[in-house]
């Protein structure tokens, strides 16, 4: 679907296929997406002065946060990155610099214009990694014939006259045949293959040490050439190698990096996990520091600056930034003022109970039941929940998330796995075609797990 069609009211109609519930969150960012586009129609002047308004989903875990980003990036095919704020910690302790984040993000964006791109030379590409197929399995005597026009061959030497259909149809088109029937799939060739010699390097800055991967064949053109090592292959990976080959020469790589760094600039969406676990704690000392420490290091990046990349310069200005905690023992309010400022929308996300359980077993287009049954319809088995077996799983994964840690719906995956342990363990040795689970079933595999003491040692 086009963007300029994702109103916001589609929006929470596509995110509804997959999550249940959570209205807020979902009004929130299809809004902020929609405003996305809203930018890129006004005039130049004012399309820098509208910033994002950067959202912080407040909730517990496994009530939809991640997912509803995730799904938003792949619904409106921006460059997509999730990261935890844990794994970033001020220069000088340990962790990641703050800004590898935007070059991530700009190699996933690099990654999907090439898959773009590739999209439109593919036939061209599959048409030329053909020719050179044929010329590696014909050998040269066959070639030089197959080069004779049609009409020169005629054995009769007699002009004018028309050759036999028959024997018009060169040895390079009989193989062309074999090739695109797969008759030749198995047939071993010899190819070359480009080995890069420095992929990567490290480089020290100010900043720290980060991986840029710079491409140094690239860098110093025809001072280092390319080192091109023979291998045998079957001509079915001889193809995709090929493919991929003739791919590189036909793609404009300056188009797709540009188009790349305007993608990630405009449309990147980073979602920031676990911000609540870099606030610092009240009357703590030591390592605590660095967490304030990481939000200093954040803050610039979300206000908007220039990062360096591989790729070129990147500006941070309209990535959208949505973050997410559970803040059960801290709150937003504890953030840093400034990046407090940079996140104006908030959002609390419920928890989820009985009801929401057995919408989520059921309703979703990737709702857990239905991926058991597509798993256990490759045995031959057609697995079938009753009305009450879902209701008792649910509500046994309500009462688990209200006596321990609640962990959403991540806590019906453990008791599904457990109720079907043993169906996945004999499915590939079990005559029946049909089996149905019940309340009995759930009730039977689950009972002395529950009544255990020790709880956590069967369901996480």
């Amino acid at each position: 679907m086009p963007i300029y069609e994702l109103t916001p009211r589609k929006i929470v109609s596509e995110l509804n296929k997959y999550i249940i519930g959570q209205d807020a969150a979902k009004r929130s960012v299809a809004i902020a997406i929609r405003n996305r586009w809203r930018r890129q129609q006004i005039k130049d002047e004012m399309r820098e002065e509208v910033l994002p308004k950067n959202i912080i989903m407040i909730g517990p875990t496994g009530v939809g946060k991640t997912e509803i980003a995730r799904r938003l990036a792949t619904l409106v095919k921006a460059p997509f990155l999730k990261v935890e704020a844990t794994k970033y910690t001020e220069i000088g302790y340990y962790g990641r610099n703050v800004d590898s984040m935007i070059r991530d993000l700009v190699e996933i964006s690099v990654n999907m214009s090439k898959q773009e791109a590739f999209k439109e030379i593919e036939e061209k590409a599959r048409l030329q990694a053909e020719e050179k197929l044929l010329d590696m399995l014909l050998p040269a005597s066959a070639r030089s014939k197959t080069s004779t026009p049609p009409e020169r061959s005629n054995e009769s030497g007699r002009a004018g006259e028309q050759p036999d259909p028959t024997e018009t149809k060169t040895t390079r088109e009989k193989f062309r045949d074999k090739l695109r029937n797969g008759q030749l799939e198995q047939k071993t060739v010899e190819i070359k293959i480009e080995e890069s010699a420095m992929p990567i390097m490290q480089v020290f800055s100010s900043a720290g040490i980060e991986e840029y991967g710079m491409d140094i064949q690239n860098m110093l053109g025809s001072i280092l050439p390319t080192k091109q090592v023979p291998k045998k292959v079957t001509v079915e990976q001889a193809r995709k190698i090929l493919i991929q080959q003739e791919a590189e020469k036909l793609i404009d790589k300056e188009k797709v990096i540009k188009e790349a760094i305007s993608n990630a600039e405009n449309s990147g969406i980073i979602f920031v996990d676990e911000i609540d676990k870099i606030v610092a704690r009240e009357h703590s000392h030591g390592p605590d520091v660095s967490r304030e420490g990481v939000q200093r290091d954040l803050l610039p990046i979300v206000e908007g600056s220039s990062i360096p990349t591989r790729y070129g310069i990147v500006r941070t200005n309209h990535i959208l930034f949505i973050a997410a905690g559970a803040f059960t023992i801290s709150k937003p309010s504890d953030l840093i003022p400034e990046l407090q400022g940079r996140f104006p929308i908030r959002v609390e996300l419920t928890s989820l109970g009985k009801d929401d359980f057995v919408r989520i077993l059921t309703e979703p287009q990737n709702a857990l039941i239905k991926q058991y049954q597509s798993l256990i319809q490759t045995e031959g088995i057609t697995l079938k929940f009753n009305k009450e077996s879902i209701e008792e799983i649910a509500q046994i994964a309500a009462e688990v998330n209200s006596t321990m840690q609640n962990i959403g719906a991540r806590r019906l995956h453990t008791i599904v796995e457990k109720v079907l342990e043993d169906i996945l363990f004999e499915a590939p040795d079990t005559k029946e075609k049909m089996i149905t689970i019940d309340r009995s079933c759930v009730r039977h595999k689950l009972t002395d797990i529950l009544a255990s003491e020790d709880i956590k040692k069967y369901i996480l």
